[in-house]
């Protein structure tokens, strides 16, 4: 088993460099992630090339808008996660560990062989958190590059700088939830300590690393869906990412610990969505419901329709290279 990257030796114990959670582990003891573990005095990624779930989605399921859209990626995880989240649609594999169910190897080059062989124009690395997987996310995109794929992280965003940089320069997208606004939703939600990181990190993904970064919120009744949450979040994204960013609002459903509470009220997301517009924001799409025109992108400037969608599909496209087609007004989309 190879050994793990951004770890330092603590006498008996080792020191995760990877996530905020700054874990110190134990002989035979794993992270909060429950998929690195110290062996014998090093850290081992217990899931390199280990895939629990492999798919061919187009981009827009990821959700991506304004990055290649109407291609396909080639989309792989596996279990663990750094946050547990009591909303979690994915919980199966996230809170699941190495030992607990049937799990595929990839290796990396195998993984671009088959996303070339399925007509892939990307590889993302997606259903549990990627960032634990950092080694493998490492060389699947460097080989994805070598084959003139891109690459999607789709994230909760909860990075070191350090992990973020041995990424940062075979990673094209930064798909990030940013679940609420402040430090106590995040710690009774999510179970970390703080927002920051995520926020950090996503900045620096775009600035530094020029990646394209599209936000997704999942809105949930009495956590994260009062009007200071929505405004300081719409607020953060035009200020800091810039007010072409994608804002992706999404209906939550019960799951787990959460599944005593109702779906989304639609006028709560049509709330949301306004709120994206007082503070600036261009672009924010109503994902996961039935709206006409909810996930259409149209040009801030003279109105067209640049990308019809509906559901994950498509159904045209009016642009000028990333330009609308029809008043030539930028708009963010790397075609």
């Amino acid at each position: 088993m190879r050994e793990a990257l951004l770890w330092e030796a603590e006498g008996e114990r080792v020191h995760c460099l990877l996530c905020p959670h700054d874990c110190r582990i134990a002989p035979d003891k794993t992270g909060v992630c429950g998929v690195r573990e110290n062996r014998g005095g090093r850290l081992v990624p217990l899931t390199y090339g280990l895939v629990s779930a492999a798919a061919v989605d187009p981009i827009e399921k990821k959700p991506v808008f304004h990055f290649r859209p109407g291609t396909r990626a080639f989309s792989l995880g596996s279990v663990g996660c750094t946050m547990h989240c009591a909303h979690c649609q994915n919980w199966q594999i996230s809170r699941s560990k190495p030992g607990d169910g049937e799990l595929s190897m990839l290796t990396p080059n195998d993984a671009v062989r088959l996303a070339l062989e399925n007509g892939c124009e990307g590889i993302a690395f997606t259903y549990n958190e990627p960032v634990i997987w950092v080694e493998y996310v490492l060389d699947v995109s460097l080989a994805a590059r070598a084959a003139g794929l891109y690459t999607v992280m789709v994230t909760n965003g909860y990075i070191t700088e350090a992990g973020l940089d041995t990424i940062g320069e075979v990673i094209d997208v930064w798909r990030v939830d940013v679940k609420a606004f402040d430090d106590r939703t995040y710690h009774t939600l999510c179970k970390v300590r703080s927002v920051q990181p995520v926020l950090e990190m996503a900045v620096r993904a775009r600035q530094v690393w020029n990646m394209h970064v599209e936000v997704v919120t999942n809105i949930i009744p009495t956590i994260n869906d009062d009007d200071d949450t929505l405004h300081g979040i719409a607020a953060w994204i035009a200020r800091e990412l810039g007010p072409d960013t994608p804002w992706h609002i999404t209906r939550f459903f019960p799951y787990v610990e959460l599944s005593h509470l109702p779906p989304t009220p639609i006028p709560t997301l049509e709330r949301a969505v306004a709120i994206g517009a007082e503070e600036g924001l261009h672009f924010v799409f109503l994902g996961n419901v039935d709206e006409p025109g909810g996930e259409d992108t149209r040009c801030p400037s003279c109105g067209a329709t640049a990308i019809e969608r509906e559901g994950h599909a498509v159904l045209s496209m009016s642009l000028d290279g990333g330009s609308c087609a029809h008043c030539g007004r930028p708009l963010g989309v790397r075609t």
